[in-house]
């Protein structure tokens, strides 16, 4: 996983995501990688990648060396975009493997974006199922649907099958860090947030403002739905709709 500098997007439009795919897709052309699964949020990176010829950290620097230069010119900035290092977690078995995928190809649903996996375009789960995806040549699927059965519209359903259930799976190296702000503090950030707009707490926000601030909110903080609503007294169910409506029009 990697995340953006303070929380930072590290993603600003679909043009962004769709250059950091491409990146991955180059560098994994001479074999020093393999690509199983990705899941493009605003602020970080999901990646279940296998070594080839090179090693993880060499490839990941590679792939990120790549994106900043991107993003800076186009951006006009100078600086640190990632936070850190990349954080990693060695993967021991074929099921731990597949649990890993499933809990990638979640992350939208649990931060409240879409309600299927199969609606989020910028994960992987779309170019296991379909040839007619955004990017059907991106993953090394075979390598998992081999691990599932030798026929391959078998292996096929029975990866759909998998994926369809609900996953409770905590990889703790990859979210340690998710949730590192209290509500207190969640609260002030939105004051504060909602100030720079030119609004106050109490007033009624437009649907707009209110949509880019909740947004912005959760890929700042990671907090959850629940915990979003409490902070702002906006309906969960409203919570809910607003963030996958930013998702729809990243998308778009």
């Amino acid at each position: 996983m990697i995340r953006g500098n303070e929380k930072k997007n590290i993603f600003r439009d679909s043009e962004d995501k769709d250059r950091f795919l491409e990146i991955l897709y180059y560098k994994r052309q001479n074999g020093e990688f393999t690509l199983l699964a990705f899941c493009l949020m605003d602020n970080h990176v999901h990646l279940a990648i296998g070594e080839g010829t090179n090693d993880i950290a060499k490839v990941m620097k590679k792939i990120t060396v790549s994106y900043v230069y991107y993003f800076n010119k186009k951006y006009k900035r100078v600086g640190h975009l990632f936070q850190d290092r990349f954080k990693s977690q060695v993967i021991e078995s074929d099921s731990y493997l597949l649990s890993l995928i499933r809990y990638i190809h979640y992350n939208p649903i649990k931060s409240g974006l879409v309600n299927t996996v199969g609606e989020y375009r910028w994960s992987s789960y779309n170019s296991y199922i379909t040839e007619k995806s955004n990017f059907p040549n991106l993953i090394d699927k075979q390598i998992i649907f081999m691990m599932l059965s030798n026929d391959p519209q078998k292996a096929k359903q029975l990866f759909i099958d998998y994926m369809s259930k609900e996953t409770q799976e905590n990889f703790m190296d990859l979210t340690a860090e998710e949730n590192v702000i209290d509500e207190k503090a969640a609260r002030l950030l939105y004051m504060n947030m909602l100030e720079e707009k030119k609004y106050k707490f109490i007033d009624p926000i437009p649907l707009n403002i209110l949509q880019e601030v909740v947004s912005q909110l959760q890929a700042v903080t990671g907090l959850s739905i629940r915990q979003i609503a409490f902070i702002t007294g906006i309906n969960k169910n409203k919570v809910s709709r607003i963030l996958r409506k930013h998702s729809k029009l990243q998308g778009d």
